[in-house]
């Protein structure tokens, strides 16, 4: 085999896999995680069955894929709506906007957290970075807020709040729990982070 031969089937495999990530990712926006089906796949992407997994190793791999996507575009959102802002004005923006994306892009949103590898099979390091970089936007207002706090101490927070925020958000849009209007979940989700943005300047100004 030679090299153009060998470039040419490279080139081939990920126009396959970019025409999967785009039927994967269009099943998952209409119908959700539930709705990925391997043989539709392969009808939208115009391959055979057996072809999905030449491009991949699995479908974890192409849901993960599809997931990383949905991070960089809510990445994308944070960075534009944060523009400036600092402190607790950030971490209002950024619990808005994380709302407004879960709610402009539900099912892609919820496959974020639906999806589940198999035991003991960790995500690859792609995806960690990718979800990484999210958090990463939380260091900058809380160094603002716990000044006195490392690095690890602030990641650590920075989990924390970001799994406060979104029990309030996934809660607030099931509505299992009471009716939420979007007015009243809006108002709830700027109460608490106004609350921790509190807590955490009278912490810091205790340690001081």
């Amino acid at each position: 085999m030679n090299e153009k031969t060998t470039e040419a089937g490279a080139d081939r495999r990920t126009q396959l896999r970019e025409r999967l990530i785009e039927a994967a990712q269009e099943a998952i926006a209409s119908q959700g995680l539930a709705g990925l089906k391997a043989r539709d796949l392969a009808t939208a992407a115009g391959c055979a069955l057996g072809a999905i997994y030449t491009a991949f190793d699995d479908l974890d791999e192409l849901i993960l894929s599809v997931n990383a996507r949905t991070l960089a575009r809510l990445e994308t959102a944070l960075d534009l709506a944060l523009g400036d802002a600092e402190a607790e004005q950030a971490l209002q923006v950024m619990a808005r906007t994380y709302l407004n994306f879960a709610r402009a892009e539900e099912p892609s949103w919820r496959a974020l957290f639906q999806h589940r590898l198999p035991p003991g099979v960790a995500p690859p390091q792609w995806y960690v970075d990718a979800r990484n970089r999210l958090f990463n936007r939380l260091d900058a207002p809380l160094s603002r807020l716990l000044p006195g706090a490392g690095h690890v101490a602030r990641a650590a927070f920075a989990r924390t709040l970001f799994s406060a925020v979104h029990g309030v958000v996934a809660l607030g849009l099931e509505e299992k729990i009471a009716d939420t209007p979007p007015k009243l979940l809006d108002d709830q989700l700027e109460m608490l982070v106004r609350i921790i943005a509190d807590g955490l300047m009278m912490e810091s100004a205790r340690l001081i």
